[in-house]
């Protein structure tokens, strides 16, 4: 059964669409211009969202929830007025504040230039300054409340104050959350050359997870436990409006805790989560992955380590492919597995291919135009010798060695080397003409290894065989079709491919004491 995989599941496309854990944070490749107006519209949204709620559910519970003397009409006359207008002029100082701080601390991305460290620091700093800007303000809503309730009517003063620090507590909380949230996408760009810097790491993770705890659930208890004092101060609460304070300040506790731990949770989850699909990219073997580091966090670091592990994986495919196109990538497994000197015999088939008239093919044309000749003869020799499960084991000037049974053992690895010998010298004939080659193929015993010293290593096949397809490629150079076998390696063969193939002479070549009964294709 085949699954298939939605765009809500689909680890690419969350990475593409939501490379910050949110379709509201755009694109990882939006303009600065972009970047800069929908930061701002989301923090200036998020900032008056926030407060404005909390303000009115601190007006709800300080006149209408919380025990105590109901307030004389001046003092509700003065809220009527005040509230209202110290919420606009605070909102007003606190978004003209905040914008002139975020414009300077991130003006590094309108100057085009990579943020220093400094100014990391300062960017991954910039959610707890816009938070202090309102903790400010909100400290100046208590002073003033506070004293013009100690003035119109002081015993209600404990009340107001109190109720306003808890909002205050709660409300800016929240805030730095969306505020940190809105920031990802300008953090990621801060640290898109290293990791989070360590000293933002020694309040990091831990001790976040333990404050939002407690004034997602220490503040509401307390707040509870201050309308327990206040009926106790106040001495005559009735049952009735005692139920109705707890049930108030609890539905206020349970949205509040609710919200923080959420909103929590998904500061954790989505640096987490985008880990675990470029992780899922890995494990399918995509290793053209980068994830934006957006955390300030340990979480930062984590997907800090895992564009780094993700690098490495690219550099350690990078160099095995390119070691793969010197050696072979039978001899890169080879290596990865072992990397003793020495060898083991084998039975392997040998192919050995040399160019006829090399040294004078040299003098006559251009250095150019022989390699790209020579290029273009090995092109074909790598070609064939791929198709038929072998691998060139030397390139050594105009000539080529290719191994047919080692270090990969095949099934036939005489068939495959004659196979392979017949149809380049085919290609050869037909495609490239002006590359006259002589092809000699036979098989045996070799010893097969790596040889060579500790610090420098090599594969390499070993044995009379490797001489004798050499001697062959020579006496092919005069064969009327460039190509010679021994019948050793034909009767090594399976009958589908030694039926292609007739005995020839019996000759005793160079360097060789025992005679070599020869081979040739059928016409």
């Amino acid at each position: 059964m085949t699954i298939q995989r939605t765009s809500q599941g689909n680890p690419e496309l969350v990475l593409k669409r939501r490379p910050f854990g949110s379709w509201l944070l755009g694109p990882a490749d939006q303009s600065p211009r972009r970047l800069r107006v929908r930061l701002q519209l989301l923090m200036t949204t998020f900032s008056i969202g926030t407060n404005l709620i909390g303000a009115l559910v601190v007006f709800v519970l300080a006149v209408f929830v919380l025990p105590g003397p109901p307030l004389v009409d001046r003092l509700q006359l003065f809220d009527a007025i005040a509230i209202p207008a110290y919420f606009l002029v605070a909102m007003t100082i606190g978004c003209v504040w905040s914008t002139r701080l975020t414009r300077r601390v991130t003006r590094w991305i309108d100057l085009g230039r990579p943020a220093s460290r400094r100014e990391q620091i300062a960017t991954l700093q910039l959610p707890l300054r816009l938070t202090l800007i309102e903790v400010l303000l909100w400290l100046g809503a208590a002073v003033l409340f506070t004293v013009m309730t100690l003035v119109l009517q002081p015993e209600n003063a404990l009340r107001v104050a109190l109720t306003v620090i808890d909002g205050m507590i709660i409300t800016c909380s929240v805030s730095y959350l969306l505020t940190e949230f809105a920031v990802r996408p300008v953090a990621a760009r801060a640290l898109v050359d290293s990791p989070p810097p360590r000293r933002l790491l020694a309040a990091g993770l831990k001790a976040r997870t333990v404050f939002f705890w407690a004034v997602g659930s220490g503040v509401p208890v307390a707040g509870l436990m201050l309308a327990a004092l206040l009926a106790l101060i106040e001495g005559d609460v009735t049952a009735t409006r005692l139920s109705i304070v707890i049930l108030a300040l609890g539905i206020v506790a349970l949205g509040n805790g609710c919200l923080l731990t959420w909103l929590s949770a998904k500061s954790v989850v989505a640096p987490v989560r985008s880990v675990r699909n470029a992780l899922s990219l890995i494990g399918d073997g995509r290793l053209d992955v980068s994830i934006p580091v957006f955390d300030g966090t340990e979480l930062g670091s984590l997907q800090a380590g895992f564009n780094r592990m993700a690098e490495g994986l690219r550099e350690r495919e990078r160099i095995r492919d390119v070691f793969g196109r010197y050696v072979g990538p039978g001899v890169v497994r080879e290596a990865l597995n072992s990397d003793r000197l020495g060898g083991e015999e084998r039975f392997a088939a040998v192919l050995f291919v040399d160019l006829v008239g090399s040294t004078a093919l040299a003098a006559q044309r251009p250095p150019t135009e022989v390699v790209q000749l020579l290029n273009q003869f090995f092109a074909l020799v790598v070609a064939e010798v791929d198709r038929q499960g072998g691998f060139v084991n030397k390139f050594a000037g105009d000539a080529a060695l290719a191994i047919f049974g080692a270090p990969a053992e095949l099934p036939d690895p005489a068939g495959s080397a004659l196979a392979a010998g017949r149809e380049l010298a085919r290609r050869l004939a037909d495609e490239l003409p002006e590359a006259t080659a002589g092809i000699g193929v036979t098989a045996g015993i070799v010893v097969a290894g790596t040889v060579g010293d500790v610090r420098r290593h090599e594969y390499t096949v070993i044995g009379d065989p490797v001489n004798e397809a050499a001697r062959l490629s020579e006496l092919a150079k005069t064969a009327p079709g460039r190509l010679m076998a021994s019948m050793a390696a034909v009767e090594e063969a399976t009958p589908a491919e030694s039926e292609r193939w007739q005995q020839s002479d019996l000759v005793t070549v160079r360097g060789r004491s025992v005679p070599t009964r020869l081979a040739v294709p059928q016409l």
